[in-house]
């Protein structure tokens, strides 16, 4: 009996991409292999968490790195590090943040919504958030006009697709604040496969998740400076201590870690690339519908199929309204376009999506 039937639970067509609403990703045999056999297991939880800084600084470059529930909560924790410097007492006050430093400031541009607004994860460590320019554009000199302000704690910048406006030179951003003295962190999402990039603008601290392109279980890592990580860590014994992240999370990471050094990503990119391709050869054929190959805008190396249809509310709408149910990217509805992410689709799936879209189209 699948896990679907034993719940009464619906199979879906997930082309939507990393949607944590769906579950997010589908891991490797290896990594569930490795969960299985952390869940019977005993460990001593603060050794287990340095094995995972250890790899973390392996694979990314940087000196140190931690597992944490979530990318979602690695936000707050991050914020809660550079306002308590780990120090048990301001870790055990938060999220009462008296005479400390506790103002962030973020790009306006780079206000996102995860499920909930990355500006009530900022605001959960007991921090105050100063917007730098506006939802269109933020320049350098709106950032260091912010960062002039008293009691600054950090500077968060958001590496993703659904930043808006012009897109920031994070270098030129992470030195602005480090010229007063500012620690810098970067909430990079989805963005793993370009953790090493991220790091490379002199950030103090990046935070991406695990189960995303890494596919791991549910987790989020930080990697960055030693002594922020470690002022991070410490957050267990605060506020952190809801957001733990758990044996068989951590080990899942270690495994996924291992897999990641072996990987050949050049083929990877190369195989996922060709699947786009004949996806796009294909639903062109569909009277009435263009298609193109769309790179991700931050540079991450997924590309994405870019549907141009008539009435795509209604398309959409018929896809999840199917058996079984297919989700697709929907934020470019009103100009009558959707988007597919083909990553984790096997090609049986691939077949179902095109003759669906076949049926709904025709």
């Amino acid at each position: 009996m699948s896990i679907h039937d034993r719940y009464r639970l619906s199979v879906v067509i997930n082309a939507k991409g990393t949607y944590t609403p769906l579950g997010v990703s589908r891991s490797s045999d290896g990594v569930a292999a490795a969960v299985a056999q952390a869940l019977p297991e005993f460990f001593v939880m603060d050794e287990l968490g340095d094995r995972a800084s250890e790899a973390i600084a392996q694979v990314t470059g940087a000196q140190a790195g931690a597992v944490v529930h979530c990318t979602a909560a690695g936000i707050t924790l991050a914020v809660a590090a550079t306002m308590t410097g780990g120090d048990p007492r301001r870790t055990a006050a938060l999220p009462d943040a008296t005479d400390m430093h506790n103002r962030v400031v973020l790009p306006a541009c780079h206000v996102v919504d995860y499920g909930h607004s990355n500006l009530q994860g900022i605001r959960l460590a007991g921090a105050q958030v100063d917007l730098a320019g506006d939802e269109d554009a933020c320049t350098i000199a709106d950032l260091e006009a912010e960062l002039d302000g008293p009691d600054i704690a950090c500077l968060m910048l958001v590496s993703s697709r659904l930043t808006a406006g012009e897109p920031i030179d994070l270098v030129a951003a992470v030195r602005a604040a480090h010229r007063r003295g500012v620690p810098a962190i970067i909430d990079g999402a989805a963005q793993f496969p370009r953790i090493a990039d991220l790091l490379a603008t002199g950030a103090d601290l990046v935070l991406v998740s695990g189960q995303k392109y890494l596919g791991s279980p549910t987790a989020g890592m930080a990697a960055g400076t030693w002594a922020l990580v470690q002022a991070l860590r410490a957050q267990e014994k605060g506020i952190g201590r809801v957001m733990k992240p758990t044996k068989e999370a951590i080990v899942g990471v270690l495994a996924a870690l291992e897999e990641w050094q072996a990987f050949d990503r050049v083929k990877w990119e190369a195989d996922e690339l060709a699947k786009v391709d004949a996806f796009v050869a294909a639903v062109e054929r569909i009277p009435g519908v263009t298609a193109e190959v769309v790179p991700d805008p931050t540079g991450l190396q997924v590309s994405r199929v870019l549907l141009r249809v008539p009435d795509a509310k209604r398309v959409a709408t018929e896809l999840e309204a199917g058996t079984p149910p297919i989700y697709v990217m929907t934020d470019r509805m009103a100009d009558n376009e959707l988007m597919l992410e083909l990553i984790p689709l096997d090609p049986d799936e691939i077949a179902t999506v095109l003759a669906r879209l076949w049926a709904v189209l025709t």
